[in-house]
């Protein structure tokens, strides 16, 4: 792949070169947005901040995978056009996006989790390869696209445990069915890239990758800040098996308005080689797991019970994976703006609003102004 930047798209629905590294609203309004993957963690997110930005969303997404779940405590249905439908069905996929006339999609629907990669890997490949494949097949014949944004991962790379950050450039593989699967996804986009859309000379193809999110409403099986969360409410001992394994930690929010800032640059200019982007964390955010259970169980307070107990007998994940994220630094001016102890924080308000019976869309929208308001802050710097 060669190193060729994504210039900012121009015309009417061109990102403010003002606002460049952060989510415009001015350019979201009015967008008509099929996002996959909307009944998610991380896509309930995103749903909301799109609604709130002003943009039509129609998701299309299996029922949520949990109860409680994050679509449906912070009604996510309310502010979208929810369609209820698997990725793996290309026919119904395509007829969905044909008939919605979308100007962006936004791909984040995914088996997302390592372990149960393990436990039925046909259905992860499935998902995250063939699903990734019907959505571009579906994309790239759809005229009213200006961008198309693949959702992958950190784990996409071939992890070699080394001290280093991984670059996009880097070699792609994975150990694990989950992280292979989400290689094999890069790869599809790439193919996609160079075989069909740079036909496309105004619509863009780009695939974003970030690592460990936390926030509010994640309900997923062995995931770190849910489970420990989950136990501190009520109040039971939280167990840390892996206590050594470093990841790059962030809110949620982080590599959202990294996905937002990648549509609203390439909008409308074609796709490169170079389609790639790194959403990461500050460095000192790469922490063991170890320690962010340490300040998850600080913010709680003196309810809060953590054991740490290795186990050796896992199954293997990742120990140490971070991402360079210089390149969207210096071509797209975004940064991340929030720091571990700001995530953590945040999460854990969230969890404890949920508890007191709070209205949670009204919580997640005000988190996200929060967030928007520290982001242009620091854009005005």
């Amino acid at each position: 792949m060669s190193s060729s930047s994504i210039a900012p798209a121009s015309g009417p629905k061109s990102a403010d070169a003002a606002l460049l590294g952060v989510p415009n609203p001015a350019f979201w309004a009015g967008q008509r947005v099929f996002l996959t993957g909307h009944t998610g963690f991380k896509g309930g997110w995103l749903a909301l901040w799109l609604a709130q930005m002003g943009a039509t969303v129609r998701g299309y997404a299996l029922a949520p995978s949990t109860s409680p779940s994050l679509f449906d405590v912070a009604k996510v249905a309310e502010v979208t056009e929810s369609v209820i439908g698997d990725i793996r069905d290309a026919e119904r996929l395509n007829a969905e996006i044909q008939a919605f006339k979308p100007t962006v999609l936004i791909h984040m629907a995914a088996q997302a989790l390592v372990r149960p990669s393990y436990d039925d890997p046909v259905e992860t490949y499935s998902s995250n390869v063939m699903g990734t494949v019907h959505v571009l097949e579906a994309s790239r014949r759809c005229p009213s696209l200006g961008a198309t944004i693949i959702v992958t991962s950190d784990k996409c790379y071939e992890n070699q445990e080394v001290i280093w950050a991984y670059r996009e450039t880097d070699r792609l593989n994975g150990h694990d069915p989950y992280s292979n699967s989400k290689a094999c996804a890069e790869l599809v986009a790439y193919a996609y890239g160079r075989s069909f859309y740079h036909q496309l000379p105004d619509h863009a193809l780009v695939s974003v990758r970030a690592g460990n999110v936390i926030g509010g409403g994640d309900w997923s099986k062995d995931r770190l800040l849910p489970d420990l969360l989950e136990a501190f409410a009520a109040g039971r001992e939280a167990i840390i098996r892996r206590p050594k394994a470093v990841r790059p930690w962030q809110h949620v929010l982080e590599p959202l308005s990294g996905y937002l800032v990648a549509a609203q640059a390439s909008f409308g200019r074609g796709s490169s080689e170079n389609l790639a982007w790194n959403f990461g964390p500050r460095e000192s955010s790469n922490q063991p797991v170890g320690t962010l259970a340490k300040v998850a169980s600080a913010l709680w307070g003196d309810a809060a019970k953590l054991t740490i107990q290795e186990d050796p007998n896992a199954v293997h994940e990742a120990g140490l994976l971070t991402l360079d994220s210089t390149k969207a630094l210096i071509e797209l001016q975004w940064r991340p703006r929030w720091n571990l102890h700001d995530a953590v924080a945040n999460t854990v308000a969230w969890r404890k609003a949920f508890g007191e019976g709070a209205d949670m869309g009204a919580v997640t929208r005000q988190q996200i102004q929060q967030y928007v308001a520290t982001a242009a802050d620091g854009a005005a710097q």
